[in-house]
């Protein structure tokens, strides 16, 4: 198994920026791939970013590319989502997720964090 623990939520006026973190432990061996979801309130989760732990490629979803960095660190067992130009509808629940390959895991992670909160005010 692999464990995702999310940090760096919080609230945020429009325009201002967060970074949030993720951590993995367990059988880290076995994912390739990190990224972040996120679920805003009735609606569904969708996908924001990801990256790949090998070659650092990164895909984005059309309404957080140019504001938002996915990154990873140095022990490739942690991610980061750095978030500028914040807007009200960027405010959600923001899930860290892993898997085994990076175009699979857009759509359906293997392995899913606890999630923490964004809140961006207007």
């Amino acid at each position: 198994q692999v464990q995702l623990v999310e940090s760096g939520g919080g609230l945020v006026q429009a325009g201002g920026s967060l970074r949030l973190s993720c951590a993995a432990s367990g059988r880290t061996f076995s994912i390739y791939a990190m990224g972040w979801f996120r679920q805003a309130p009735g609606k569904e989760r969708e996908f924001v970013a990801a990256i790949s732990r090998s070659d650092g490629s990164t895909y984005y979803a059309d309404s957080v590319k140019g504001r938002f960095t996915i990154s990873r660190g140095n022990a490739q067992n942690t991610v980061y989502l750095q978030m500028n130009s914040l807007k009200p509808e960027d405010t959600a629940v923001y899930y860290c997720a892993a898997g085994a390959q990076i175009v699979a895991l857009t759509t359906r992670p293997g392995y899913w964090g606890q999630g923490t909160q964004v809140t961006v005010s207007s």
